[in-house]
């Protein structure tokens, strides 16, 4: 394995050296696993990739706190590949997680899927930052079209956009638990911190100013011409916030009334953001959430329709025949149902709304839990 650099910007020596054990043992695992004529190469990527890994400081010292995300180049069919390999990595994953103190995950691809794959933010945050634990030097080769974050499409941002505020959707649940833990409140500040960060970074990409460091962000926002409806002062704020939560998280010891009440700060933040962002993307104005989620315009239009078919067919089979949006990509669904689930307030006492939701998530029930239950199921798949 090569020497690499820093997982963390200033996380202790001790840190450093664990994390550094762990990817010595994940490279290991590997080798052993694959022979030189199957494996192409390994990669840490995520925060810890690109040496802005999380530094959880305490009273015994600094610790881990963002999972370990490892890339298994594997010549092949990664989906193939993946239902071959899926059990013995995942058994790889459970012996480091002792070791690291945190989860490990291992994801297959290979490098000629990394070639041929259009630009998207995913790709270019792995090209971008990463270490190479195994692989030749010039392992990436052939990929340099992920370094241009200028060709992300704007749908990455609505993509990325839509999961951080799955991740609100979520934390709504938790604050409405009777049951709130010390758990249930680390939850709710991780993801309350993780779509503060990610409202400067969906204005960065519809600007196609995105790069794969967080801190380069930060500086290109507080430059940023901005033309959406939030202030940028309140933008560059709220990203600031992301990004030291992001660097040195902090368990949560807040309380539910003091988190309820960021709560709803930054999910009416998030849904301006939402408006301004998806009316910029698909090209017309929308008033409100409702007015976004039950009109008819194609919300996925890079998609091809017949694709789209025989998804909906392999997925949902007889109900897809059944619903809107035969030719429309899943995820349509969830960008509709979401935009109520989160943002209409009146939703129990709206018919046209609530008979929105339950066709997009394939739910009968009128109950808030089961509709976000069913939306999860969905999300967990279209991700």
């Amino acid at each position: 394995m090569e020497a690499v650099s820093r997982f963390t910007i200033d996380g202790s020596d001790a840190l450093e050296q664990r994390l550094q054990m762990v990817c010595e043992a994940a490279a290991a695992g590997v080798r052993a696993r694959f022979g030189p004529g199957r494996l192409e190469g390994l990669l840490l990527g995520g925060g810890y990739g690109r040496g802005e890994g999380g530094v959880l400081s305490g009273s015994e010292g600094d610790e881990p706190y963002n999972d370990l995300e490892f890339y298994v180049l594997l010549r092949g069919d990664p989906r193939v590949n993946e239902k071959i390999h899926r059990k013995s990595l995942h058994g790889l994953a459970e012996k480091l997680e002792k070791a690291a103190g945190i989860e490990v995950e291992f994801k297959i691809l290979s490098r000629r899927k990394l070639e041929s794959s259009p630009c998207s933010m995913f790709y270019h945050d792995l090209v971008m930052g990463h270490k190479r634990l195994v692989g030749e030097e010039h392992l990436l080769s052939g990929c340099e079209h992920h370094r241009r974050s200028e060709d992300i499409p704007l749908f990455e941002a609505t993509r990325l956009l839509m999961n951080r505020c799955t991740g609100l959707l979520f934390s709504w649940a938790k604050l409405a638990s009777p049951q709130f833990t010390a758990e249930s409140a680390d939850f709710v500040a991780r993801n309350q911190a993780k779509a503060q960060l990610a409202f400067g970074d969906v204005a960065l990409t519809a600007h196609r100013l995105y790069h794969s460091s967080c801190r380069v962000r930060h500086e290109r926002l507080k430059r940023l011409s901005i033309d959406c409806d939030a202030p940028l002062s309140e933008l560059v704020e709220r990203h600031g916030a992301g990004v030291q939560f992001k660097l040195h998280p902090q368990r949560s010891r807040a309380t539910r009334a003091q988190l309820l009440a960021q709560q709803t700060d930054i999910s009416d933040f998030a849904a301006r953001m939402w408006l301004w962002l998806e009316g910029r993307r698909l090209g017309r104005r929308f008033a409100s959430a409702r007015e976004y989620a039950l009109s008819s315009v194609n919300k996925c239009e890079e998609t091809h329709p017949l694709r789209n078919l025989a998804i909906n067919a392999a997925v949902f089979r007889g109900r897809a025949f059944s619903g809107p949006g035969l030719f429309r990509y899943p995820r349509e669904r969830l960008l509709e149902a979401l935009t109520l689930l989160l943002w209409d307030p009146q939703l129990a006492g709206d018919p046209a709304g609530l008979r929105q939701v339950q066709r997009r998530v394939g739910a009968r029930s009128a109950a808030y839990p089961e509709l976000v239950a069913a939306y999860t199921n969905i999300w967990r798949r279209f991700n």
